[in-house]
């Protein structure tokens, strides 16, 4: 498997991940009077993921169409 396709697999998982966690989050505020703090934070690595990821996979088609024409 290639560099590419094993991110975007492991972005996909991580959209899960993140979808995930934001439904516990809200669960646990709904359901408790005053949350813990880490409650509120638990999304964010999933997140940060996220963006590294997407941004590698937004970049893919640009970097790849780049090598392209420099090796003409």
């Amino acid at each position: 498997m290639t560099w590419s396709k094993w991110i975007r697999q492991f972005h996909r998982w991580v959209a899960i991940a993140f979808t995930a966690s934001v439904v516990l989050v809200t669960v646990v505020v709904l359901t408790q009077d005053e949350p813990a703090e880490w409650v509120y934070l638990s999304p964010l690595l999933p997140l940060f993921l996220l963006i590294c990821t997407g941004l590698y996979l937004f970049a893919l088609p640009y970097l790849t169409r780049r090598r392209a024409l420099d090796t003409r």
